[in-house]
């Protein structure tokens, strides 16, 4: 679509992407960094284990140069032999092995971390395709990793000439030592000799990896309609969304509607506002708001409460303080209890004069004490 549409991939890879890419395989991966680590481990392991290796390979010469002549005419013997070196070297070398190993594993997860993609796995037989085959070794990734390739063996070489060359008296100088000085000797030039090897590639490895989280980014980048097209498939369609707002709307309605019958008064604006509140007096906590609304919504909650017979007092700044600075199903700020108790003295008082339990109340003071931060 995007090739169609002549867009060009200017956007960064959404997180969806890079987890989509990341469950087929895609991740950044540096094939100079597992080099150089496994390169740098097997030295670093020969000289760990060389002594254990050097042993074991010199009692394996001793063993097997001097024999008798009955061990000659045994048939039995190169079995014995045989299974006498595998058990000697077997242990230095799992040591070195070990070593390998484990720097293999960990050159491949430093980028990109562990990832098991079976997509990755299944066979894909346009990869059979020679055309496509022709088109990889042609295209502009054989072209840089051309030139990686020839830029790499040209520094190592370059390396590797310096290291011999600074290295060359003393190994001229290694036929003048006497045995076996001169192979500690020269054991210890390859040693050094290697190492420096291995250090070539830390610039190399240094250049590769930032290049290949760039060209792993480049590689996902996507179009502004691919990342409109992706946030619709996420977040669904604007009118599905819209209708799930109102449905979702509609049955906290209903679940509110249902409350305001418990309500012990509606505050009103008296026409826009309309707060239903509800007191415990067994718990003795704040009013609680639950049920509030404005203009078809109040009309709502007025008719629920006068078909439930719940007083409805006139208190336009009271109203509009409690919508604002009170959430649904919450006890009403500090600032406001005195208002409201005022409200649900007159409410009880009112009550009990039509049970004829008292005297008519006084009627309630236009102007209720409420504080300014939270009049609206």
């Amino acid at each position: 679509m995007a090739e169609a549409d002549g867009q060009e991939k200017t956007e960064d890879p959404t997180g969806k992407r890079l987890s989509d890419a990341k469950a087929k395989g895609q991740i950044p991966r540096s094939k100079e960094l597992g080099t150089a680590l496994v390169l740098l481990a097997g030295v670093i392991g020969l000289y760990v284990t060389g002594a254990g290796i050097g042993s074991a390979l010199l009692e394996i010469c001793r063993r097997n140069f001097s024999f008798s002549r009955d061990e000659v005419f045994d048939p039995e013997t190169m079995e014995l032999a045989l299974s006498t070196d595998i058990a000697n070297l077997i242990v230095p070398m799992s040591g070195w092995f070990f070593i390998l190993l484990l720097a293999a594993l960990i050159g491949n997860l430093l980028l990109g971390g562990f990832n098991f993609s079976s997509e990755a796995m299944m066979p894909k037989f346009t990869k059979l395709n020679p055309i496509n085959g022709l088109k990889r070794m042609v295209g502009v990734q054989s072209l840089i990793e051309l030139v990686k390739s020839i830029g790499k063996v040209t520094f190592i070489a370059l390396m590797v000439w310096w290291l011999l060359t600074s290295q060359l008296p003393h190994i001229l100088d290694l036929s003048q030592r006497q045995f076996p000085y001169a192979i500690y000797d020269a054991l210890e030039t390859c040693l050094w000799i290697a190492i420096g090897i291995c250090c070539a590639l830390v610039p190399i490895v240094a250049i590769d990896v930032p290049f290949q989280k760039w060209h792993h980014k480049e590689q996902l980048k996507m179009t502004k309609q691919e990342v409109k097209d992706e946030y619709k498939n996420s977040e669904g369609k604007p009118e599905v969304k819209g209708r799930l707002r109102r449905m979702q709307y509609e049955m906290a309605n209903r679940r509110m509607m249902a409350e305001v019958p418990k309500a012990d008064v509606i505050v009103t604006n008296p026409t826009h506002y309309a707060v239903a509140l509800k007191y415990d007096k067994q718990q003795g906590k704040a009013p609680v708001v639950v049920a509030k609304g404005v203009d078809e919504i109040a009309m709502m909650i007025r008719n629920i409460g006068t078909e439930y017979g719940i007083t409805q007092v006139a208190a336009p700044p009271l109203a509009r303080a409690i919508f604002h600075t009170t959430k649904l199903d919450s006890e009403i700020p500090e600032g406001l209890f005195v208002a409201v108790a005022q409200v649900l003295a007159y409410v009880y008082q009112l009550q009990a004069y039509r049970q004829g339990r008292g005297q008519a109340p006084h009627k309630l003071a236009d102007e209720l004490p409420i504080p300014d931060e939270l009049r609206y």
